[in-house]
């Protein structure tokens, strides 16, 4: 999501009267005026749905701090007071505690700066994991043997670190997501590299991954285009999926080179062609579906988190032919960030309080899940590391983790 976008999406009314009434009329008290004004100034005020805790709303208040918005000092106590008691945490789906044949174990880290909002992680072949810090302009490091965390500060302010990628020289490549850029970190140096898009308009750099061959393609959500990087020249090519809004998101390659990515807004996965840049797309059966995480697993079959709707699916590219499962919390349980590794799928529902881990297994088409220590709050995104290991980045409670299988 663009940064003009997300700040207001970050906070939220519960109340679905106050939210279908015009911000005049929601409840008088001290800083009401300045939510209206600050908040509106930049975003639909409407947007205002989701709601916190009170702890979420103090970590969401220090992502906004973090992002320079326009609000006095002396202001922020009446404004945080004020959605704190009246935009209050929605109702959410309990998790389902599903057993299993499984063992595995969740560990959690605190990353250095509050309301940095990790968004994507990563595990680097040195046994490493990395996170975005999207509201701090930083990139992150965590050595999970010993617990030692680095932060590197990106080049240009508020640049919105999103998506996140290793070279095979050891660079960390992200997307830009509030500039429309692509950035390249020597964690060696310290030193950043930015890719600006060729299209000013393109803003919103999402998702990044390499293909086999070293080059690199990305999305750019709100844009709706995706593109490709050669990192040996630079040069950047950005394409449009046929379809209109499709609000290209999550992506991942298979055995064959093929770079896959979901339409996040639209009933669709796409393929696109390595040299031609040609889009072919795969309609999901339900118009209401809206797939927004992908993971292929080792017979090439793609796998999709349906986030509205509340579904796990596979699609097989080469009949076409879409299976879906409900995951184990219900319909309302958000299923977002995703990974195939050890023979199963191992993904997120981002709703269910607290949030869960699930295993499904493909072979006997069964789930198990865990509780995320912390309540997890919002995997966006995963990576697996070397030895086959989920990793994950907990929007909400700034932190990043480690779902170890025995």
């Amino acid at each position: 999501m663009h940064l003009r976008l997300l700040a207001l999406a970050l906070t939220a009314a519960a109340s679905p009267a106050l939210a279908q009434t015009s911000p005049q009329n929601w409840p008088d008290g001290p800083g009401k005026e300045q939510v209206v004004a600050t908040c509106g100034g930049c975003h639909d005020i409407n947007r205002l749905r989701v709601g916190y805790t009170p702890e979420g709303w103090l970590t969401v208040m220090r992502m906004m701090q973090n992002f320079d918005t326009p609000l006095a000092a002396e202001d922020w106590p009446a404004v945080t007071t004020y959605l704190m008691k009246h935009f209050p945490e929605r109702a959410r789906p309990k998790a389902a505690a599903v057993s299993g044949p499984a063992q595995a174990s969740i560990k959690i880290w605190p990353v250095p700066t509050q309301g940095s909002r990790p968004h994507d992680p990563l595990a680097t072949k040195d046994g490493a994991i990395w996170w975005t810090a999207q509201l701090a302009n930083k990139l992150g490091r965590l050595d999970p043997k010993t617990g030692a965390m680095r932060e590197y500060t990106l080049k240009t302010a508020h640049s919105a670190p999103h998506g996140l990628t290793e070279d095979k020289d050891g660079n960390i490549w992200y997307t830009a997501n509030n500039i429309g850029a692509i950035g390249k970190l020597d964690p060696k140096t310290g030193a950043v590299t930015e890719y600006p898009l060729p299209d000013k308009s393109a803003r919103d750099t999402h998702t990044l991954i390499f293909d086999r061959d070293g080059i690199l393609w990305f999305t750019v959500q709100q844009a709706n285009k995706v593109g490709r990087l050669d990192p040996k020249t630079g040069e950047i090519k950005l394409v449009t999926p046929p379809t209109e809004k499709a609000r290209p998101y999550g992506m991942a390659v298979n055995s064959k080179n093929v770079v896959f990515f979901v339409e996040f807004g639209a009933n669709k996965i796409a393929g696109i062609d390595g040299e031609t840049m040609q889009i072919k797309e795969y309609p999901l059966p339900d118009s209401g579906a809206r797939p927004r995480r992908i993971a292929i697993d080792d017979q090439d079959m793609i796998w999709y988190t349906d986030f509205p709707r509340g579904y796990l699916g596979r699609l097989d590219t080469a009949t076409g032919k879409v299976t879906e499962w409900l995951s184990p919390s219900g319909p309302k349980s958000e299923p977002y960030g995703i990974v195939f590794t050890k023979g199963a799928l191992w993904y997120n529902e981002s709703a269910a309080k607290p949030n869960t881990i699930v295993r499904f297994d493909p072979k006997t088409e069964k789930f198990q899940t865990w509780e995320i220590p912390g309540g997890g709050d919002i995997v966006r995104n995963m990576d697996v590391t070397p030895d086959g290991n989920p990793v994950l980045a907990n929007s909400l409670v700034n932190a990043v983790g480690l779902v170890e299988i025995k």
